[in-house]
């Protein structure tokens, strides 16, 4: 049996974001376990089925991103052994460990919506969620000149869920320039009360999708797909039925990872029940979490792992001195395309409360340059400085 002193499960962005930060403020040994499978710059996806970016500008090897002076176990864990501070891999052998983070994210839950996976096999329901589907969607979106579309934001917990409405605006935007949105039903659902529930956007997103015609089902969500009958159930205040749905972009359902359900705090999906401020482990000891596997009581984002990762680096080091542990407060951001030129963002804490990173501009007024810097810039300060464990703003 191998030991690292700090082992990561996980080699998406919150993993391999930390083992590259932990390298740069002192570690020395930390090894990230994950099996040998692309990694994906997910937020890129809901452009690729916006028919504004490919799938080989967000993918990168496993072996290109995992830090240098990172030991790779490339195999994928099935079970954790707090008591022997050991991590069980696929083929059987154990690693141990002297601190544990776990970031294996999220898994998509098909079976939660009857009738999903038939007709995501079908290719009648897409998602931009799923990497395999996105391009795909755009085919069927950049095909439509009529019918009736339904698009969903999921309910939490949910990888990026906010970022759902980017492949709607992009779609309704260009079935606009095209002359044909008159000739589209599209239908938005949503499992929160306004838009997003985030106060200070949803007039704005209202107000657009107003201009766009699109009909919002409020407090709803996907209850059932019939791929045979081309129908969505929706299970909400109405129990609406939508009938002759020609695409149906369902976001499925998440979970937490099954083989975690030990360490999981009960009703939260399956998420790791950690300290949602300090990122630590309830009950394990020297067991941490962040990103989208962790019941960190706020919504899931890039932005919210930046500040994850810098404060976990720093609270493992904190804890091993006995120090008080440093804060997490929540801090989130939900980036949404108004058309396929404009993006607005909303930032705010774990309390909803609004919580702008400057004060110089107000970025939750859609702007050119916001998607310019979302679309273009935010990719290579993603590959070549926060895969690398630098600190970013």
């Amino acid at each position: 049996m191998t030991r690292h002193d700090v082992v990561v499960i996980g080699a998406g962005n919150a993993g391999v974001s930390l083992a590259a930060r932990l390298l740069r403020v002192g570690a020395k040994d930390v090894a990230v376990i994950s099996p040998d499978r692309p990694h994906l710059f997910r937020p890129l996806l809901n452009y690729v089925a916006g028919g504004q970016a490919t799938l080989s500008e967000l993918t990168r090897s496993t072996a290109s991103v995992v830090p240098a002076g990172c030991t790779w176990i490339r195999d994928r864990a099935v079970a954790v052994h707090p008591d022997e501070r050991e991590v069980e891999l696929g083929d059987g052998r154990r690693v141990g460990y002297g601190d544990l983070v776990l970031a294996p994210g999220m898994e998509e839950d098909l079976d939660a919506v009857p009738g999903l996976a038939a007709a995501m096999r079908a290719g009648w329901s897409l998602t931009a969620h799923v990497e395999d589907q996105a391009p795909a969607l755009w085919e069927a979106i950049d095909g439509m000149t009529r019918g009736r579309v339904v698009f969903t934001i999921p309910p939490e917990p949910s990888p990026c869920g906010g970022t759902a409405l980017k492949p709607l605006f992009l779609a309704a935007d260009l079935w606009r320039d095209r002359g044909v949105l008159r000739d589209m039903d599209i239908h938005l659902v949503t499992p929160f009360s306004d838009v997003l529930d985030v106060p200070f956007v949803d007039g704005e997103l209202s107000a657009r999708l107003g201009e766009l015609g699109v009909i919002v089902h409020r407090q709803a969500r996907v209850a059932s797909v019939d791929h045979g009958e081309c129908t969505v159930t929706l299970d909400g205040p109405t129990g609406t039925v939508l009938d002759a749905v020609d695409l149906a972009v369902v976001v499925p359902p998440y979970r937490g990872r099954a083989w975690l359900e030990p360490l999981a705090r009960p009703g939260t999906s399956g998420l790791v029940d950690v300290d949602p401020e300090t990122l630590a482990h309830r009950s394990a000891p020297r067991v941490w979490s962040l990103g989208d596997a962790a019941a960190i009581e706020t919504r899931s984002s890039g932005g919210a792992l930046r500040r994850q990762v810098e404060i976990l680096a720093d609270n493992i080091a904190r804890s091993r001195l006995g120090q008080s542990l440093r804060r997490y407060d929540g801090y989130t951001i939900i980036p949404v395309t108004l058309d396929r030129r404009r993006l607005l963002l909303a930032e705010f804490d774990r309390s909803g409360a609004q919580a702008p990173t400057t004060s110089l501009v107000d970025l939750t007024v859609p702007r050119r340059a916001l998607w310019l810097f979302d679309r273009y810039v935010e990719p290579v300060l993603y590959f070549r400085a926060l895969l690398r464990g630098r600190l970013i703003p």
